[in-house]
């Protein structure tokens, strides 16, 4: 395989790829910012590794992994410089990316469940892929999405006016 074989190869996987893994790490991050940070350099490891991560049986699970990672560990970073600065930073009101009533209410999940609906509804990544990007077993990312799912209709029905509301037949 010729080096220009290779970029092109690289290139197709990047573009399909990078809108979706920004979306999916500014809605994790709450930071655009930092988000496009994480996915360029997921995408920069890639690169330099390309031959090993094409050849991989997900290679977007894997650049997933290195972005959420990459978020982790700034965070870690954060946590510690704040402490140790002893500044409290208030989180960003609004998410970038995804706007709308429901993203706001996906910022309110827990940070696992919040990983989880971005990387599957903006990432479009399988429970497989989900798994291999946060590094838990499949079946975790199945009962973490549930439990999200869960947690968004009862906020929503909670939300609904009592004339939208389902009547409860199980009142006498």
């Amino acid at each position: 395989m010729t080096l220009d074989s290779v970029i092109d190869d690289f290139e197709a996987f990047y573009r399909d790829l990078h809108p979706r893994l920004v979306s999916a790490l500014a809605t994790i991050a709450g930071d655009r910012d930092l988000a496009i940070d994480a996915a360029d350099e997921a995408a920069a490891q890639a690169l330099s590794r390309w031959s090993t991560v094409a050849a991989m049986d997900n290679p977007q699970g894997w650049v997933f992994r290195v972005g959420v990672n990459h978020l982790k560990r700034r965070a870690r970073r954060r946590a510690i410089e704040t402490t140790l600065l002893r500044r409290h930073r208030d989180p960003p009101a609004v998410l970038p990316g995804p706007t709308g009533e429901i993203w706001s209410l996906v910022a309110d999940l827990s940070p696992r469940q919040r990983q989880a609906v971005a990387l599957r509804h903006l990432g479009q990544l399988t429970e497989p892929e989900i798994a291999d990007a946060l590094g838990v077993s499949r079946g975790t990312v199945s009962s973490t999405l549930r439990a999200a799912y869960q947690h968004l209709r009862t906020t929503i029905a909670d939300d609904l006016p009592e004339s939208l509301k389902e009547p409860d037949h199980a009142r006498p």
